[in-house]
Formats: C-alpha cells, structure tokens, sequence
C-alpha cells in the first residue's frame, strides 16, 4: 500500500482530494497534514515514508514554499516526488517551486470531477509508471 501526503490548510480541500483519490482503484492510503510545519513533523516521525507528496503553497505558520524547501534539501527526503496542488496561477509561484526542486505543478481544478481526473493521472503517472529511487 502506498500512501500519498496531502498537506492544505482547508479541511474540505483535504476532503475533497481524499475522496478523489478514494474513487481509484489503487491501494493507497492518505495521511493529512494542515501546514508545512506539521507535515515536516509528521515526515520526521514516519516509519515509512510517502510515495507522493500533494502540497499547497498557501498556509499558516510554515508555507508550502518553505515546507518544499526543507524537503528538497533534506537527503532523507528529497526523493519523494512533490507535487504543488494550488489555487495559485501566478507565474512567480510556478517559476519558484520549480527552481525548488517541485516534480509538478497543478492549479486546483474547480469541479470535483476535474480533481477525480487529476488524481487519476498524478496517481497513475507517480505511483503506477515512475520508477523512483528507494526509500
């Protein structure tokens, strides 16, 4: 079973990509972190690390920006795939996160089914096709 970290500070927004991802037929499991700050925590503790990181840019305490940061240059951690799942269409932020180290970049869809369609392609290409480095 893999498991994919979705780290947004909007309850319905962590909802909403649960579901999504619940409606494949893939064996996954979701852990949730509300900020960068507990999902750097919650990465620091884990027995088993995530195959997939789904990361939003906006939120309080420690950023997306930041939390990406700390992820790319840990050695522990810079191997899981991030991707930044946003509101944020601005050209600053995409620029950013790539000179970061970000694997994608995804502006939220605004209908359930286009987040459903989403997932089936992020989970499909990063947990199906990627052959990624051992943990």
């Amino acid at each position: 079973m893999k498991t994919v970290l979705i780290v947004d500070d909007n309850p319905d927004g962590i909802l909403l990509t649960q579901i999504a991802l619940s409606e494949l037929v893939l064996d996954i499991r979701t852990e949730t972190a509300d900020s960068g700050e507990n999902a750097l925590r919650l990465l620091a503790d884990a027995p088993d690390l995530p195959a997939l990181i789904l990361l939003d840019l906006n939120m309080p305490k420690k950023d997306g920006r930041e939390a990406l940061r700390e992820i790319k240059s840990d050695p522990n951690l810079r191997h899981i795939p991030v991707v930044v799942l946003t509101t944020s269409k601005a050209e600053e932020d995409i620029c950013r996160t790539y000179d970061m180290g970000v694997n994608s970049f995804i502006t939220k869809p605004v209908s359930f089914q286009g987040l459903v369609d989403v997932m089936k392609t992020l989970s499909r290409y990063w947990l199906e096709i990627v052959e990624l480095p051992p943990a």
